[in-house]
């Protein structure tokens, strides 16, 4: 009787350790599993799964160490995968972040590289609009310069036409004065002769 009872507690006793031995199995499992899961939907995520590829790989290998550690060295085990799990993720969101901050910086730079060429496109056309403004201002300049060449040219033109009839003019005076004085003359000498004429005797008184 005694040893019955000696075996039924050996055999209740093997199979609480079984039935421990299996909970820290599926634990283990259960770990592994979660572990696997998050380090594949990072695989898996479109924005992410393409970076990190070194972090990644040694986290599948620190989960398969896991997966093989023994009960002792476990939480250890444990440990590692779920840092270098952790380390993966942060490390392609961090690697995405810079993919994006490089996407933004070259983007900046074509728009400045851009606004450059606009800058230097409107200064061409305001250096093409100054240059036919001083070329029409050089053929206005042109212009009136003919304009006042031609005027000077008109002024001087009649500066001697009017010196041309002042010289007609007294030449013209003069020839008056000297038909005047011949006038004169005249009258004077038709006028002694008149005189003359009556200071004589008559002929048929004597």
């Amino acid at each position: 009787m005694f040893k019955k009872h000696r075996l039924s507690v050996i055999a209740i006793s093997l199979l609480a350790v079984f039935a421990s031995a299996a909970v820290q199995a599926r634990k283990d499992d259960m770990d592994v599993g979660r572990l696997t899961n998050t380090l594949n939907q990072l695989a898996a995520d479109p924005n992410l799964g393409t970076y990190a590829q070194a972090d990644q790989a040694l986290a599948r290998d620190a989960i398969s160490q896991l997966a093989q550690a023994s009960s002792h060295d476990r939480p250890h085990a444990l440990y590692i995968a779920q840092r270098r799990v952790d380390q993966a993720k942060a490390e392609a969101q961090l690697q995405a972040s810079q993919r994006q901050l490089n996407q933004a910086d070259q983007e900046n730079a074509q728009l400045q590289l851009e606004r450059s060429r606009i800058d230097a496109t409107a200064a061409q056309q305001q250096l093409d609009i100054q240059r036919m403004q001083y070329q029409l201002a050089q053929q206005e300049t042109q212009r009136l310069q003919a304009q006042g060449q031609a005027a000077a040219d008109q002024a001087a033109q009649a500066q001697a036409e009017a010196a041309q009839a002042r010289k007609l003019a007294a030449a013209q005076s003069k020839v008056a004065a000297a038909a005047r004085r011949q006038a004169e003359l005249a009258a004077k000498a038709a006028k002694a002769l008149r005189a003359q004429m009556q200071d004589q005797p008559s002929g048929g008184g004597k």
